[in-house]
């Protein structure tokens, strides 16, 4: 790291643009790991955790400066709905940060500031039935805190540069997530899940992006895991709502089938779309699911020649 690089991700993104990585899944499928399974890639945090470490480090190495986690499905409830005990789900959320932390360090000779984000996905995705596309669980903003605060307890303590609160359905989800993130030491973005100018759960995204606005923990608020077609419309309008700079992460376009579990129909991602998103408000942009480590190449490529 350099003298003049900003010590925080605060501080790089009011300096400028930000590269995040891109989908952990299907650069692990493509490595050959089977993820048919309830935990997604969370499993390989217990069976193979260096496939996780090299997966982190195509995506530096390809120009992300920033690694999410492999977390986004690692809960003590899922976890234990496969036998393994409390103390051992901590070690395992621990180390999801860990892995991280050794593909920045392989990856020490890129001569940029590198962090890593630890994924707190929502509610719906341990119930591994598709339902964090549409939120609406039946549960109370109260009993989603208590559903999410140990697990981010743990992930603040395991030292991360921030918390990525993602692929939120639910406007109602983010206000327990919001309540779950203060005084954890750890600052975080928000990012929804949408689905064109609504929340999946149906919520204005004015609505939504407002709740964020004040809460002085959260360094951005956006989208992820939507179809490139509906960023730049949410990315002006988090902007424009919150004030903070804003993260966008799509994925590929292509539509998750939950029963089947497996992607369908075509991409629409097109790495030339973040210009837009830049000019738009967006500081941290990368990809979601289906976008790999060539698209982020991409991406990185585009911002830093414009």
């Amino acid at each position: 790291m350099t003298s003049d690089t900003p010590s925080s991700l605060s501080a790089a993104l009011a300096a400028g643009t930000v590269v995040l990585d891109g989908g952990m899944s299907n650069q692990l499928a493509s490595a050959g790991h089977d993820l048919s399974d309830e935990l997604w890639s969370a499993r390989l945090l217990a069976e193979r955790p260096e496939a996780i470490t090299e997966a982190h480090l195509a995506y530096f190495l390809a120009g992300a400066d920033v690694a999410i986690t492999s977390s986004y499905q690692a809960t003590f409830e899922g976890f234990a709905r496969r036998g393994i005990e409390r103390e051992r789900a901590t070690e395992l959320l621990y180390l999801s940060v860990e892995l991280a932390r050794e593909a920045a360090a392989r990856a020490e000779g890129v001569g940029r500031r590198l962090w890593v984000a630890a994924s707190v996905g929502p509610y719906g995705a341990m119930l591994a039935d598709g339902s964090e596309y549409r939120g609406r669980y039946g549960l109370s903003v109260a009993e989603l805190e208590a559903f999410h605060r140990p697990r981010m307890e743990v992930l603040a303590a395991a030292d991360p540069d921030v918390l990525a609160l993602e692929t939120v359905p639910d406007a109602e989800e983010a206000e327990a997530l919001l309540r779950a993130v203060r005084g954890l030491g750890v600052p975080a973005w928000l990012s929804y899940s949408v689905a064109g100018d609504r929340t999946r759960a149906g919520q204005p995204l004015e609505e939504a992006f407002a709740l964020a606005a004040d809460v002085d923990e959260v360094i951005a608020v956006g989208v992820n895991c939507c179809v490139p077609e509906d960023v730049a419309g949410a990315v002006a309008t988090a902007a424009r709502v919150t004030g903070k700079p804003v993260v966008a992460y799509p994925n590929s376009g292509e539509t998750w089938d939950a029963d089947a579990r497996a992607w369908a129909g075509r991409s629409t991602f097109a790495p030339d779309q973040v210009r837009g998103w830049r000019e738009s408000g967006a500081r941290l942009i990368g990809g979601c699911c289906r976008v790999g480590p060539e698209a982020i190449a991409s991406i990185a490529g585009t911002l830093s020649a414009t």
